[in-house]
């Protein structure tokens, strides 16, 4: 047998939970949003259902709004949210969870940060460690990639609301007096960050994790003041047209806590999946690391995901309380 006795330790589990009534094991519905991190959370959640708890899994695209209805209503439509961001997602769990108690989420999480990165070479040879380490004379020459005198910094494509927040913190920060924010797209950057890594020039980028990039290269994420409410104010362009003035950030952003998400009629129709469910966690660098393979080496998200699992054991062990 693949896991010995402790697939008959999860036998034992699953059939336990059923014991108090009738066998019970619907088929779980798994909620499938769009970003690569929740496409990879799904299926390694549908995964370890069907090879670990011998459960039948299916997969539902769908917005974040979809999918929270439907794990309200709690007829198998949709049962599981994969990847929840908190506080970006807090609309749907005050409404959810708190409020008509209808959802739960998970006791494990990962972090979701946002901010700057370089090469960690950068950060090494210049002791650049920090975000006001680039609002420097020598930070100027160091990122000048063109050659016209000022250095520049990837704040993001146009049309993310992340790019204008980090628009705005260049600008309060003191960066831009020596840096020029570029708005390039992601693909046309991420080219250009190769060529640099390539030639171990100077980089500075808005980056996040977990993400591709942190697997992709040896980055360092620079130093930011702890997020601090009272100086991040950001207003978006549809809410004002003169929100850049209007904005001030002097922080770094609030780290997000990201959870798992599941319909709470899961406890009775499929106990084994909830109990499950409740127990997941993640680690940020596991899944930068996944989504590296899938969205840069070009791997299947089920045979990727099935090589993790099978090599991280002890983790998925842990979430079905078997060690």
């Amino acid at each position: 047998m693949k896991y010995g006795t402790k697939s008959l330790l999860a036998a034992t589990l699953i059939m336990g939970l059923g014991t108090s009534g009738a066998f019970s094991q619907d088929k779980v519905m798994v909620g499938e949003p769009s970003w690569p991190g929740a496409k990879i959370m799904a299926n390694l959640i549908g995964q370890v259902i069907e090879k670990r708890l011998g459960g039948e899994v299916g997969y539902a695209p769908g917005a974040n709004a979809v999918i929270f209805a439907a794990m309200d209503g709690g007829r198998g439509d949709i049962d599981v949210h994969p990847d929840v961001w908190l506080p970006n997602q807090s609309s749907f769990t005050d409404e959810y969870v708190d409020q008509k108690g209808t959802v739960a989420l998970s006791a494990g999480s990962y972090s979701g940060k946002t901010g700057f990165c370089t090469p960690t070479y950068m950060a090494e040879e210049h002791n650049i460690k920090s975000v006001f380490d680039l609002a420097t004379p020598d930070a100027q020459g160091l990122f000048d990639g063109d050659g016209d005198g000022t250095g520049e910094i990837w704040v993001g494509a146009s049309g993310w609301a992340s790019t204008n927040v980090h628009k705005v913190k260049v600008r309060d920060y003191g960066i831009e007096t020596f840096l020029a924010p570029t708005t390039e797209d992601e693909t046309v950057f991420y080219a250009r960050l190769k060529d640099a890594v390539d030639q171990k020039k100077g980089v500075v980028f808005y980056c996040y994790k977990p993400h591709y990039v942190h697997a992709l290269y040896d980055v360092t994420m620079l130093e930011e003041p702890e997020h601090d409410p009272e100086q991040f104010t950001i207003i978006q362009p549809d809410q004002d047209a003169d929100w850049y003035n209007k904005s001030k950030i002097t922080t770094g952003d609030l780290v997000k806590t990201v959870k798992v998400a599941y319909s709470k009629s899961l406890e009775d129709r499929n106990p084994a999946a909830a109990q499950f469910l409740a127990n997941i966690s993640m680690d940020a660098d596991h899944l930068s690391q996944l989504t590296y393979e899938v969205v840069v080496k070009g791997g299947e998200i089920d045979d990727v995901v099935a090589a993790w699992i099978d090599g991280n054991g002890e983790v998925v062990d842990g979430w079905l309380g078997l060690n």
